[in-house]
Parts: C-alpha cells; structure tokens; sequence
C-alpha cells in the first residue's frame, strides 16, 4: 500500500490545526463530562468529577501552604489563594464580598473556555477545589454556584459560606467538612 505525501510546498508543522496540548485537554475533560453526563446523569457525572475536584482541591492546598510556610490558612489567605489558583490556570476570579459568614467570588473567564459551555458538570471541578480549601483549613465550606458560564451565564458567581447559617442552608450547594 502507498501513502501519498502531503504537498511538498508545505509541512504539517505549517498547517492551521487547533491542536496543541492546551486545547487537547481542555477538549478532553469536555467529552469526558459529557459522556459521564449522558451515560450517568448530570448529577452522577457531578459526582464523579467532585471526587476528582476534591482530591485536586486538597493536593493545591498543600501546595499553598508549603509554599507559605503555614499549617493553616486564615479566611483572607482563603480568598487570595482561591483568586490566585484560578488566575494560575487562566481563569478571572476576583472576590466581590468578604466576611465571617461567606466569600463570594466573580468569574470573568473559564479556565476551560468555551469547552466548559453546556457541560454544567465540569463546575464541579470549582465547587470541589473551593470547598476542600476552604473547609480543610476554616472547618466548614458550602458551595453555592448561583451563576456559571456553563449555563450561558456571562461570567460565574460562586457562594462559598463558611457557616452554617440559615442563608448557607437555604442555599443550593454542596458541603464540605475540614479534616
């Protein structure tokens, strides 16, 4: 059998294909979550991804607090930190609202980018990595995620409480419990 070449005017190196390993895996985790999501459910596919956000969440702690030299991170240092992982891997979180009771946090841009779109499971990974956080280190975490892109939102809006208040029951989320 004979392979013809490609045109010897122009190499595969030289070719317009959007493939690098970014994109790669982005597109990866995207087709994962939506074959979990088609295969299980949204909510057994969020399942499955929260163990994996979890377990990603407590790995990134344990790197911030090497790196700073502590055993325990305060709520501010939570908030940076969050802001800062995020940034870390391309995403745009700022804090919008700060106190004992609860962080909320906006979101510009996806780490994910538009491979996140119609794959609400893949929140899970956020929901997972900032409640671990913060849980591990302030005892107590509920993740709200009242607006996120996957949705067709413009940007995230995403409820970490740290108590358990009446507006943290009232919330639609997902708890998390320090270690």
């Amino acid at each position: 059998m004979t392979y013809s070449s490609p045109d010897h005017n122009q190499s595969l190196v030289e070719l317009d294909i959007p493939l690098e390993r970014d994109i790669f895996l982005r597109t990866l985790i995207r087709e994962l979550a939506g074959t979990l999501e088609n295969v299980v459910g949204l909510e057994e596919a969020s399942g499955f991804i929260s163990v994996v956000g979890q377990s990603m969440g407590r790995a990134i702690d344990h790197h911030y607090k090497s790196a700073l030299q502590l055993s325990r991170l305060s709520r501010s240092q939570v908030a940076q930190v969050l802001v800062d992982l995020k940034r870390r891997i391309n995403g745009d979180f700022y804090v919008i609202e700060e106190d004992d009771e609860k962080i909320v946090f906006g979101n510009r841009v996806c780490p994910f980018g538009d491979q996140v779109l119609n794959r609400p499971s893949m929140c899970m990974m956020t929901s997972n990595v900032f409640g671990s956080i913060a849980a591990d280190n302030l005892g107590y975490a509920k993740v709200e995620l009242q607006e996120t892109i996957a949705q067709g939102h413009s940007g995230c809006r995403v409820v970490v409480y740290l108590q358990q208040t009446e507006d943290a029951e009232d919330a639609e989320g997902r708890e998390y419990f320090g270690i």
